[in-house]
Parts: structure tokens; sequence; C-alpha cells
């Protein structure tokens, strides 16, 4: 089965939407709003912010490349939700990345998500997300 496909039926499934049109749209508005500044929206590393950044944002479209031919799931997940730190991107309080990945965020923004919710909607995100900087992978 598609890698890519699996990615977005589950954050489908996370969220309760059926098909993979929400899950593709959320992930790509994740992407713009939280790596794009560095990443830039093509996912080359040349964002607005990318300048400060000492020896700039990598590309994110050889992530495939680099790992083989294969997407580095489990790597980029462990990334984005902090689990593996990134010099570049510093620690988790920094003001343009943040802790929007850990439950405690999520819990804090109101009774739909709640704790119940938390952990799921952290996922949905998560999966989201990495489903588009999968979509942008040089062929």
């Amino acid at each position: 089965m598609n890698r890519l496909i699996t990615f977005s039926a589950a954050v489908s499934l996370l969220v309760g939407v059926t098909g993979t049109a929400f899950a593709e749209s959320m992930g790509e508005a994740e992407y713009k709003s939280s790596c794009a500044t560095c990443h830039g929206v093509d996912g080359k590393g040349g964002g607005e912010f990318a300048e400060f950044l000492k020896g700039g944002a990598p590309s994110l479209r050889v992530l495939s490349k680099n790992n083989g031919g294969v997407f580095p799931y489990d790597r980029v997940y462990k990334i984005i939700d902090g689990r593996t730190a990134v010099k570049k991107h510093g620690s988790r309080e920094m003001p343009i990345w943040g802790d929007q990945y850990t439950a405690e965020s999520v819990k804090d923004h109101g009774p739909f998500f709640g704790e119940y919710y938390a952990e799921d909607a952290i996922n949905a995100r998560v999966l989201g997300l990495i489903d588009h900087i999968h979509k942008l992978q040089d062929k």
C-alpha cells in the first residue's frame, strides 16, 4: 500500500473525516503555518526566516533521496513532535516553533479537544504535516 495514502487515511480517521482531501489540505495548511517561514513554501529551504539560521534552512525535498529512496517517516515524526532535537529548531519554547505539537498545548485550546482528544488531535496535525512533506519529495 502506498505510504502517502496511509498517512492521509490515518489523519482522516483521527479527525473523524472520511476521505483524504481534508487531511491533505490540513497538512498543507500546517506546513505553511509552521514550516514554510524557514523551509519555504516549496520545501527547498528558501523561506523568509532562513537567512537568520546559521547555514540556512535545509531542503525538505531530499529527505527520501538522502535515506536510500525511502521517506524517513519515523525520523520526521520524532523531529516534529520534539523527541528528536534539531539544533536549528531551537528549544520547544522558541516562538517560531513553540510547543504546538504537545498535548498540553492542545488541551489549552478549548473544550472541543480537552484532555481526551488532545493526543489524537496532535497525531492528526503531525500526520497531516508529514503527509505534505512527503508530497514535496523530489522524484
